[in-house]
């Protein structure tokens, strides 16, 4: 094990288990995209980003989450708008720092546009190594999958135009019994930089690719925003939206994110709880 690994480890052991007070607790901070954001929840509203309903995960007088993840966000654009400068004046020393970018990474826009093995992989590397300058403890994660059970994939669209759009606006297209994956070498970057880096990683993908798989394509529609016209009464027109989670799957989520955290990270066990 490298030295980094260990400092952290030795960092992160004695901020847990001799500071852990409601004062001076320890924050798990979150950075990525619309499937972990904070979401509008006024009359009624249901979606939740997974990262909503991490702090449910764990003892709030201990572990208390702070979620910075944004809508629409790619590893670019949260930098390039200063909100990952925000972050690091936040951090002290043994906090962890989530990363999951992906999703709009791999959109064309130019101004959240990267490539896997070049600019994503650089992005993916300062979080690690700027969270570390400032004695967090850096935890990559790939994306969670999209539901994506179409005979054909479709060309990845702007995932934020789900949210105005209505059931009837939905894929006609055909769907298989085989989860089909939208992310390629976006969801093995952040492996690969983890391990460049000596870095926690999360393979959050497999996790929620297990999820969705084992669901099936019918029952994996209970996770997210896909609601039959009059099913939920904050979408009247109803929605097929494969991408972004309901309560109840951004819960299932958080949890399944949750113990694979401390699988991978035992100090945070003893702090797991479950809501």
């Amino acid at each position: 094990m490298k030295k980094a690994m260990i400092f952290s480890i030795l960092v992160a052991a004695v901020c847990l288990f001799t500071a852990a007070t409601k004062d001076h607790a320890t924050t798990i901070f979150v950075i990525g995209d619309s499937t972990a954001a904070k979401k509008d929840t006024t009359g009624g509203k249901v979606e939740r980003g997974w990262a909503m309903m991490l702090q449910n995960c764990f003892d709030p007088d201990y572990i208390v989450v702070d979620n910075h993840a944004v809508n629409g966000r790619s590893s670019k654009s949260f930098i390039d708008e200063g909100r990952w400068d925000k972050v690091l004046e936040k951090i002290k020393p043994g906090d962890y720092v989530i990363i999951q970018f992906g999703h709009n990474d791999e959109k064309s826009q130019p101004a959240r546009h990267t490539d896997p093995g070049s600019t994503f992989d650089y992005n993916l590397a300062k979080f690690v190594r700027e969270t570390r300058e400032h004695g967090g403890i850096p935890v990559l994660m790939n994306s969670v999958v999209r539901r994506n059970f179409l005979v054909k994939a479709p060309v990845i669209a702007d995932d934020e135009q789900l949210r105005s759009s209505t059931f009837k606006d939905g894929a006609k297209q055909e769907e298989g019994d085989t989860l089909i994956d939208t992310h390629g070498l976006y969801a093995q970057a952040p492996r690969d930089v983890a391990q460049r880096m000596n870095c926690y990683f999360i393979d959050a993908n497999r996790i929620t690719h297990d999820l969705e798989q084992g669901l099936g394509k019918d029952a994996s529609k209970k996770l997210h925003m896909w609601f039959l016209p009059g099913e939920e009464p904050s979408e009247p027109k109803g929605k097929q939206d494969n991408t972004h989670y309901n309560i109840y799957g951004a819960k299932v989520v958080a949890n399944l994110l949750a113990d694979a955290l401390c699988e991978e990270i035992p100090l945070l066990k003893p702090f797991r709880i479950n809501k």
